[in-house]
């Protein structure tokens, strides 16, 4: 009991901690919340140090750290730069230039990290509507929305759906099958809110300059080539069944092998935290399983209906929202192989975590990326402005999104 009862205390606190991004009184940021999280679960003796390195999914890691190799190399040989501003500049009016943003953060996202996206977009975004002296704003909140809908579409487009795809075993040309029109649709209503939300922006639908950047972007072509050739290898074997963990991290070897670019600039591009706080999630969601989801505890979740998927949807919105998306489908993982079909289940869980990113400011980190770098140039985007067109259009693209995995 009393080892139950630890379990109980470690997890809220460790999921209400990451939820929050700090502890009290302490430096201490999320990867840390979730190491300490998972320490405490071995000291209490909830778990022994067996299951708890057994609990770590060496499988998820490893294709995060393949992807994040592969999107590291795509920034800095300067690619994302060169096709994205290739894409804008083909922009001759505001509705246009909308357009065009939507589309390339939705494609990138599509098969990479939308974090990324953003990381890189964001820059190029806000260089290009100053200097057509157009509001910011509308297209930035285009690019999160789109990055985060875009991402719904595979496997790789973010965190948490690696987590979901290694788990569920769901072939890539599967996922992509199923959720690739509840990511396009959701892209429409993106870009449906922003026109007619900001519809005085868009109002004056006059030609303007090619909005490319102003000097041309720094560009390695032969590293960018390489890059490309390896990206698109790396998703063909998705494609064809490879799994997806082996494929990434050897497309990620792949483009280590270079003469052009010192190490320490790849790996500066690998997010450390981010594999740490998977780690540590993992041990503590292990534990908490081991302790607390008795028998008792799976039959009143299959009481409660999770194989519906109009429940399982505003159950997951509901704790993305309250803990964030990756705790959110650790946290449900115990119980999806309650449910008549486990493989719908975690489909609905992909596109629901993933799509309640935009309800909010703070529903995923790709929304906080776009926002931070905006307001180091002096262009605000609070969470009313946010809330203003997400809320809307999240629940929109929930609704159908569900109606189609549900049919």
């Amino acid at each position: 009991m009393n080892q139950t009862w630890a379990a109980v205390g470690i997890f809220v606190a460790t999921y209400a901690g990451v939820a929050i991004g700090r502890l009290p009184l302490l430096r201490i940021d999320r990867a840390g919340i979730a190491l300490v999280g998972a320490a405490l679960m071995l000291a209490s003796g909830v778990l022994s140090l067996d299951e708890a390195l057994r609990a770590i999914d060496l499988r998820t890691l490893a294709l995060l750290l393949g992807m994040m190799i592969v999107v590291g190399h795509l920034r800095l040989s300067g690619f994302f730069r060169l096709a994205a501003g290739a894409v804008v500049a083909r922009a001759r009016h505001a509705p246009a230039l909308l357009a065009a943003v939507v589309a390339t953060a939705a494609a990138f996202s599509a098969f990479l990290v939308n974090d990324a996206v953003c990381l890189v977009m964001t820059p190029l975004v806000l260089e290009t509507t100053r200097r057509l002296k157009r509001d910011p704003v509308p297209y930035l909140l285009a690019l999160a929305l789109a990055s985060n809908a875009g991402s719904v579409a595979t496997i790789t487009g973010n965190p948490q759906n690696m987590i979901i795809g290694v788990a569920s075993g769901i072939a890539y040309a599967d996922f992509a099958r199923a959720l690739a029109p509840v990511a396009a649709v959701a892209c429409l209503i993106a870009f449906a809110a922003v026109l007619w939300l900001h519809r005085a922006e868009f109002a004056d639908a006059s030609a303007f300059p090619a909005a490319g950047p102003a000097r041309p972007p720094r560009v390695h072509r032969w590293q960018a080539a390489k890059a490309l050739i390896v990206t698109i290898g790396v998703i063909a074997a998705f494609f064809l069944g490879v799994p997806v963990a082996e494929a990434a991290i050897l497309g990620g070897a792949a483009l280590l092998l270079t003469r052009a670019v010192k190490p320490w600039k790849f790996y500066a591009e690998i997010d450390g935290s981010l594999l740490l706080l998977f780690a540590g999630l993992f041990v503590v969601a292990a534990g908490a399983e081991k302790a607390l989801v008795t028998p008792d505890i799976l039959a009143q979740a299959k009481a409660f209906g999770l194989g519906d998927a109009w429940r399982l949807t505003s159950l997951t919105v509901v704790l993305s929202n309250l803990v964030s998306n990756v705790p959110a489908v650790l946290m449900l993982q115990p119980f999806v192989a309650q449910v008549d079909d486990p493989q719908r289940a975690w489909l609905v869980i992909a596109m629901a975590s993933t799509l309640a990113g935009n309800l909010t400011l703070v529903g995923s980190i790709a929304n906080l990326i776009v926002a931070e770098r905006a307001r180091r140039e002096g262009v605000v985007i609070d969470f009313w402005t946010h809330a203003r067109i997400g809320f809307g259009a999240t629940l929109m693209s929930l609704a159908l999104g569900t109606a189609w995995l549900a049919w």
